[in-house]
């Protein structure tokens, strides 16, 4: 067992992700790299109803004069939602028990750094 361990190829490993050849340990689970037919990066779009709703409530609240402070916080939490709100990004891994996104962040770049990762591992596994 400890010679395996040994002579396992490790493509990407930090505090939260590691890539093997033959395992993918994220968080608190792992998965066999037997059972990973594909891997790729999924968007998750965040609605943006929400603020925009604000501020077009609070826009119509600047109209009225005894409204119009009220209208324009509303107005000025909307757009600072608005500009808070990012998409998150995920390693979408589809095994023989379906697709499940394993791993989620904002930082794409940290996302893509683990999918190719795994498609090296895929490749590598052959």
């Amino acid at each position: 067992m400890e010679t395996q361990a040994q002579n396992e190829v490790t493509f990407y490993q930090d505090m939260r992700v590691t890539v093997t050849q033959s395992r993918y340990v994220t968080n608190s689970k792992t998965y066999a790299m037997r059972n990973i037919s594909s891997v790729h990066i999924f968007e998750i779009i965040k609605s943006k109803a929400l603020p925009v709703i604000m501020i077009i409530a609070g826009f119509f609240m600047l109209f009225s004069e005894s409204s119009m402070i009220l209208g324009i916080l509303i107005l000025v939490f909307g757009v600072a939602i608005l500009f808070c709100i990012k998409n998150e990004f995920a390693v979408r891994i589809s095994t023989n028990s379906g697709e499940v996104n394993s791993m989620v962040s904002k930082d794409k770049a940290y996302i893509q750094t683990i999918v190719n990762a795994l498609n090296d591992a895929i490749v590598h596994r052959g």
